[in-house]
């Protein structure tokens, strides 16, 4: 089946074909392959894709949770096209290109304060391995070693990716399971739920609790902890689980009076999801690492970034006999057409003020959000700036969850596809998560599609 790259039609026996290739050949993430049915996207445009029928729908997931300004985006595009015009690729091993030391300079200009070094992978689960290993052997080379913090704290329910350390910070028993054997230990804090609470707290008690657990588990070994990894605000593999107000704030005191870096992973709640540029910056948090992907290149191509300080920077600074170097890197680490995209990326948000746009963007869908609350069996809607998760139950007196077997959430998401919106759950979390281009419009029909799928799931007869 051979045709020329911009010839977008198919006939019938070539999508057959294309289907069964999908099924049989392409191994797909996070799927089940004797389940799955192919949904194949031909082209897009601003929040629409289009599949190999011709059929619309609006991008509710933002391609998986990377895309910011639309796809297609002239500025972006012409973005790739001149860097193709100049180098492909250029190795970080010792050796450089000006697109990347732009993009690094732009980045540490933008991030929270103090945070001045930036050190280049292709994802964001690398990010979170590069920050985990920087950590491990910060404490080996410092002014002052400390050898036995060989230990991690992280969050419940955490997810950071699928590397080996990534898991191993991670919570999600389904994901990590098979793999125990293979992961290092790690001390877990409870997630910070402010649904699914300990029973008989008030939401303004919350906070104070949770960080109480912290402070329990630092005063016993914070000697041996090397780092704490958390996602500010909300954690969204988790199934959009948003924090008290003040935890990271709080969370930030604590490590410094413990000695405990901190690793923010802003993988999917930067490059202003949570309503501005960084999620930590709502609590005017400054961590000790900074991890960064998706949204970083607008969604166009896979970059990632570990940013840091010049305490941790200078830990790794000494003649080469030293072996104070971090040998640790990517081939396609810091690769130039990704950070030209990456630049551009960073000033359509600065031309077509994007962030400026956000707040009624943010209070429309709040608005929309309310009223599906409304619905019997929705037992909680959270949200921060234009990611949202709305959470299915049996029963909302009780919060008692539905089997899981029964798959609500994947079935409303199912019936919003009809409705021409792609959305994937998370378990029966219906997440809500476009590209901030989205026009209110698309965010009505975005809501109105999660509310028809809700209603014929959960309130009509099976």
């Amino acid at each position: 089946m051979e045709r020329p790259v911009f010839d977008m039609m198919w006939n019938d026996q070539e999508k057959a074909q294309l289907r069964e290739w999908d099924r049989t050949v392409y191994w797909h993430a996070f799927t089940q392959m004797a389940e799955y049915d192919p949904f194949i996207i031909e082209r897009a445009e601003g929040c629409r894709l289009w599949d190999i029928d011709g059929r619309e729908y609006i991008d509710g997931v933002a391609s998986l949770w990377c895309n910011v300004h639309g796809h297609r985006h002239p500025i972006l595009d012409a973005a790739v096209r001149e860097q193709l015009g100049k180098v492909t690729h250029v190795t970080s091993l010792g050796c450089s290109n000006p697109t990347s030391i732009l993009l690094a300079k732009r980045l540490v200009d933008l991030a929270p304060a103090g945070l001045r070094h930036v050190f280049f992978s292709d994802s964001g689960a690398t990010a979170v391995e590069v920050a985990i290993k920087l950590a491990f052997q910060y404490w080996r080379q410092c002014s002052d070693p400390r050898p036995d913090k060989t230990l991690y704290a992280a969050l419940g329910d955490a997810y950071h990716g699928d590397t080996i350390g990534a898991i191993s910070v991670g919570g999600v028993d389904r994901f990590n399971a098979v793999f125990q054997p293979l992961l290092f230990e790690v001390r877990r804090l409870p997630c910070p739920d402010t649904y699914r609470a300990p029973p008989g707290l008030a939401d303004e008690a919350l906070t104070d609790y949770y960080l109480s657990q912290a402070e329990q588990l630092f005063r016993r070994e914070g000697h041996r902890i090397a780092a704490l990894i958390g996602e500010p605000l909300m954690q969204c593999a988790a199934g959009m689980v948003a924090h008290p107000p003040g935890y990271l704030r709080g969370i930030r005191e604590l490590t410094r009076k413990h000695e405990i870096l901190l690793i923010a992973d802003e993988v999917a709640v930067g490059f202003g999801r949570t309503g501005t540029m960084f999620a930590c910056q709502q609590e005017e948090v400054s961590p000790d690492f900074l991890c960064l992907g998706k949204g970083i290149t607008g969604g166009y191509l896979p970059v990632a970034a570990t940013l840091t300080t010049d305490t941790v920077y200078e830990a790794f600074l000494g003649e080469y006999a030293s072996l104070r170097t971090f040998f640790h890197g990517h081939t396609y680490g810091g690769n130039p057409l990704g950070c030209a995209v990456a630049l551009a990326n960073l000033e359509v948000f600065q031309k077509e003020k994007t962030l400026e746009k956000l707040p009624s963007k943010i209070s429309h869908l709040q608005r929309r959000l309310q009223k599906i609350a409304e619905r019997p069996h929705v037992g909680s809607v959270r949200q921060r700036g234009l990611i949202a998760g709305v959470e299915l139950v049996r029963d909302r007196a009780t919060k008692e969850p539905f089997p899981w077997t029964e798959r609500r959430g994947w079935k409303v998401c199912q019936i919003a596809r009809e409705c021409g919106v792609f959305l994937r759950p998370l378990g029966d979390v219906v997440v809500i998560f476009p590209p901030l281009a989205v026009s209110l419009e698309e965010l009505d029909r975005i809501c109105d599609a999660v509310e028809t799928g809700i209603r014929r799931v959960t309130e009509e007869p099976v």
